[in-house]
């Protein structure tokens, strides 16, 4: 089984553990397995050597019973549709464990953005909203950033779809805030990791001033993130990004290795860091371990190599389902993706709000309720956790299941 495909398949095994444990019969399984609608698209260029190039698009819109559907647009050269459905259905769940009124959608173009110039990227993703415009909006789906996109992305979609249809910010989010976008949004799923880290903390009675971690990606997530758990009082002893990963026991400087990273496109050679080999990152000694950047890198093959008691899963499905049972037998928890980086959909959620009310909140009306709305959902999870006497995952799944199905049923269905 590949990368690409572990994330529908860890998807559907929790699912139907889920399912079996509320008692669900076989046809919602399927209602809840199935897309609503899976969409490829062929996105000819022109690069700027004057020839031509052609990228697969990708969108799967996967429950909006709940609400539209909402979910990243990635550009990686690993995007195919089975790693999109299985993001798409993680959406599904992650917005009904928050509860928001959204379900889940995601999408993604077959591309190396590091490989593409401004241009070309800009041609790329207007194409991709020509080829989709008529399935997308606010009130139907609702794009956002993911790996290898950011608020400009964002921003060339907000104006294709604006072209077409008129002045549209609600249908997409993570926007410039020059365009509508949220104060706050660009953090988000970071600074959730740690308002979720917080309330794990207290809940369980773990200290986290000096406790250490490792974080796997130094992209948005992983460097707020680091901010996050920083501020708390933890010391961040690894970081990664795709091409470099380093190591210091009293702790990284992440001031410099920011400036590193900005100037020279990698971590190392920063004084007083040690470099490590690519992946070394998870296997380092930590209290915590945040892998914040691809799915499927905590396997069968190297989860007996995770030193960290906790698992704090910053990336959509980072620890696959063998893995997740082999960290489990260890007694090693792990804090599941849906509720762990939820902060991201959340404050898209709130940015969605702003946009179809034409207003904008202060940063500390988002911070405010962003804390209140993932500090509610972890003590969810962990009260349901304690009173079925299950683990993280297993809670977190019975509880957004039961509220799609709940969903499900009050329609007819």
């Amino acid at each position: 089984m590949t990368a690409r495909n572990t994330t529908q398949s860890a998807y559907e095994i929790f699912l139907n553990a889920a399912c079996d444990r509320l008692g669900y019969s076989k046809s919602t399984i399927s209602l809840l397995s199935l897309a609503a609608l899976e969409m490829k698209v062929e996105i000819p260029i022109i690069r700027d050597n004057g020839e031509l190039a052609v990228f697969s698009g990708y969108r799967v819109q996967h429950q909006n019973v709940r609400g539209p559907c909402k979910g990243g647009l990635r550009y990686h050269p690993n995007v195919d549709i089975e790693e999109v459905r299985g993001l798409a259905s993680l959406m599904t769940m992650k917005t009904a464990l928050v509860d928001i009124p959204l379900g889940g959608g995601k999408g993604g173009i077959c591309c190396n953005p590091r490989e593409l110039s401004t241009r070309e990227l800009e041609v790329l993703t207007r194409k991709f909203v020509k080829r989709i415009h008529r399935e997308i909006g606010p009130n139907s789906d609702i794009m956002a950033p993911d790996v290898g996109t950011n608020a400009q992305v964002m921003g060339w979609i907000h104006s294709e779809y604006s072209a077409i249809y008129g002045h549209s910010p609600a249908a997409v989010t993570g926007k410039p805030l020059a365009l509508g976008g949220s104060a706050g949004r660009e953090k988000a799923t970071g600074y959730g990791i740690g308002i979720v880290m917080k309330a794990y903390a207290e809940r369980y009675d773990a200290p986290l001033n000096g406790a250490t971690v490792a974080i796997q990606g130094f992209g948005n997530v992983g460097f707020h993130a680091a901010k996050a758990l920083s501020d708390l009082g933890m010391k961040i002893v690894a970081v990664s990004d795709a091409r470099s990963s380093v190591y210091r026991e009293g702790g990284v400087d992440l001031s410099a290795l920011a400036k590193q990273k900005s100037e020279r496109g990698l971590l190392t050679d920063v004084e007083g860091h040690e470099t490590l080999e690519a992946g070394r990152e998870l296997e380092v000694e930590c209290d915590y371990l945040v892998p914040a950047a691809m799915g499927g890198v905590i396997t069968a093959e190297n989860a007996d190599k995770i030193k960290a008691r906790t698992v704090i899963e910053g990336a959509n499905g980072p620890v696959t389902s063998d893995a997740d049972r082999l960290l489990r037998d260890r007694g090693v928890t792990v804090v599941p993706d849906i509720l762990a980086n939820s902060g991201g959909v959340v404050v898209s959620y709130f940015e969605w709000v702003q946009n179809l009310q034409r207003v904008a909140w202060p940063l500390e009306r988002v911070d405010d309720e962003l804390t209140r709305i993932l500090s509610n959902a972890a003590q969810q999870v962990f009260n349901h956790a304690a009173q079925k006497g299950l683990d993280l995952r297993s809670a977190a799944f019975d509880i957004a299941v039961s509220r799609v199905k709940e969903a499900l049923d009050v329609t007819g269905i």
